[in-house]
Formats: structure tokens, sequence, C-alpha cells
């Protein structure tokens, strides 16, 4: 009933899964695992032995429970952040009810909208042995361009959730490195059975995640996998004890715009941030700050928020633009947007309280600028 996760296959175990399979059997740092395949629906006494024989194997360590549903990870659709995926899951009756809510998450608010209408998928489960990541993050590279990395302090739904503004590398293929450092306000970290969020202090808060050569060590690991599975990637990673770890690899849907353009800053009606999905939208501003403001948005406006983790997927579908006070390049929100076709600025200061809501707002996502 359980697949050892090295011989994870597309059509028993999605593509999430069966590319961490080819990752593993190339020899590159992929934590230890296993999948629930696709037609296990339910929970039962061969289900329940098997998790117990694993978990005793490997010393019944904190898990990692991740989603890898039919339509995840494809070259058409990331589904980035749509369905569940829970860290630092310990003992059988946690998993249990973890590998429940991943099987329930296709019928999430979130993952129907994302599907706008089509079938929902087989879902299979990956449960890994879970690292208390020092940083995290994600990385682009690009067939004809840099690798580009985002890191943060602590666990990584800070960075792929957008909660965080991370720090930014761009790591060329001879090695050189740019970075842009960020004010990384809060870190995610394991605490016993609790994720929980810690202030950084205020000291760590502008200190690199990572050297230049860490930089250049996890492009060049990037390189290999792209090598690897022969496509452009998107790709989550961890350091612990700064070993390098591969978390999940897919294929990149839409490049990111270029964060080092800028168009002219220097008029006071325009308010700037990161560039984080091409195009141009104008309508009136909608400030969001969390699921009870989600009923007061209307086609058409510009969201306005502090941040948009995968929850606020639905009105993506429906605004014409988005605004966030945090958040990077390789968020699963920037990757939805640039799916949907939306303009986005990303880590622009005090968005939320500088936009009053029906403000007419005009947001250009290639240069990262917001005309009031």
């Amino acid at each position: 009933m359980l697949v050892p996760l090295e011989d994870a296959t597309t059509d028993r175990c999605g593509a999430k899964a069966a590319t961490l399979a080819t990752l593993l059997q190339a020899g590159l740092p992929v934590p230890e695992g296993i999948v629930i395949p696709f037609g296990t629906q339910q929970v039962d006494d061969g289900l329940i032995d098997g998790l117990l024989r694993w978990l005793g194997s490997v010393g019944d360590p904190p898990v990692a429970v991740r989603s890898s549903a039919a339509n995840e990870d494809t070259a058409l659709a990331s589904a980035a952040g749509q369905h569940d995926s829970f860290l630092g899951v310990q003992g059988i009756a946690a998993v249990v009810d973890a590998v429940r809510a991943c099987w329930a998450s296709v019928w999430s608010p979130r993952a129907t909208a994302y599907r706008n209408g089509s079938e929902a998928p087989a879902m299979a489960v990956i449960i890994q042995r879970h690292l208390d990541a020092d940083v995290s993050g994600v990385m682009f590279t690009n067939a004809n361009g840099p690798t580009l990395i985002e890191a943060s302090w602590g666990l990584g739904p800070s960075v792929v959730e957008g909660r965080v503004t991370p720090d930014r590398y761009q790591v060329t293929a001879s090695g050189k490195v740019t970075r842009t450092i960020a004010d990384k306000l809060t870190s995610l970290d394991r605490q016993g059975a609790t994720l929980t969020v810690r202030q950084v202090p205020a000291a760590q808060r502008r200190t690199p995640t990572l050297s230049n050569a860490t930089a250049a060590q996890l492009a060049a690991l990037a390189q290999r996998v792209t090598t690897l599975l022969g496509a452009p990637q998107d790709i989550e990673w961890s350091l612990t004890t700064n070993t390098p770890w591969l978390l999940q690899s897919r294929p990149i849907t839409t490049q990111p715009p270029d964060a080092t353009l800028a168009g002219d800053r220097s008029d006071q009606h325009l308010l700037t941030g990161i560039p984080g999905s091409h195009g141009t939208a104008t309508g009136p501003a909608r400030v969001v700050r969390g699921p009870a403001d989600f009923p007061t948005v209307r086609p058409g406006d510009i969201l306005i928020c502090p941040f948009t983790d995968p929850a606020w997927t639905p009105l993506l579908s429906i605004a014409a633009g988005v605004v966030t006070e945090q958040g990077g390049l390789l968020s699963h929100a920037a990757i939805v947007a640039r799916e949907q076709g939306i303009p986005a600025v990303l880590a622009v200061p005090a968005a939320t309280t500088q936009i009053p809501t029906n403000t007419p707002t005009t947001l250009n996502g290639t240069t990262g600028t917001i005309q009031l």
C-alpha cells in the first residue's frame, strides 16, 4: 500500500512525488520518505500498520506530510500552495489526521477556485522526515539567465506563503552573486509539536541569510536539478546546519519580472515595491487585511494586502491586480498572479495605510510602481 519515495511514479503518486524520486535516484539531497498512492482514500488497519512500521524504522521523528495531487507540479499549472501540507507532525495519530486533511484539501475554496470548474484530482500524500531548517527558500532557474534565490530565516512557509520579504540572490553561470538583503521581520520555527512565528531579533533582520559561497553552492545544485529534469525549475530548499536539502521541484510555468528594473521613482505620487507579475491595471483600491474582508472584494478591484498566502487564491481570479506589504517574487501568490495574468507589486511598505479603499490606483507589475 505504501510506496517508498524513491520508487514513486507520476501515474501512481503524482508529479511532485515522482520528481522527488528522480532526485533521490540521482543521489541528490532529498529527505527520506514514503508515499500513500492514488486510490487510497480511507485510513484502515493496513495503512496504519504500514505507517507505524515506517515511522519506527526511522526513529519516529517529526515528519512533513505533503500533498501530491494529479494536477500539481505540471508544466501547464503549478497548483502552487493549493493543497494542504503540514510540518513538524509527530506520532501516528497526528500523522493520520494530517493525511486526512491532505485528502480533504482538494475541496478547499482555494483549490476549487484554482481548478476553475475542472474535476477534482486524485490525491497522493508524501510523508518525509521533517527538517528543522535554519534558512529556507525558493530558487528559480532560467535557461538564459541567472539563478534567482530567495531566502529567509527558519522554515519555508515564511517565504512560499509571502509572509516575509526575503533576501534575494542572483547567481550567474560563472558564479557571480548579486544580492539584495531584506528586513526579515519574522521566522517560522518548530517548538515541540507546534510551529511558532517569532520576531527576528533586530540585529539579525538585515543580516544576510546566505554567504555568497552558499548562494553559489545552492545555484549549482539547482542547475544539476534543471539538467536532470530537462527544463527550468521552481525549487523549494532548506539549509540545516549548513547542509542543503531539496524539498520540492516543479517546472516553472511563468518567469517573474526582472526585479532590477524600475520605473521613474522620483515622482512623489509613485509608491514602489518589487515587480512581481507583468502587466498594468487600473481600478479602485480594496484594502484586505484578512479573510473577514474577502466578501468586500469586487471584480476589477486592486487588492491592497499585508501578504497573500494560498488561502487568498480565489481573490486573484477576480481582482485586476494585487499589492502586498510583504513577500517575494517566488512566493505562491506571485506565482499564481502570473498564472492568472494579473499584475502584482510586492513588498510595498505600509501599503494598507498608504492606499485607502476606493483610491483610484494604477499599478505596473513589470516595474514595481504604483500611481495614485
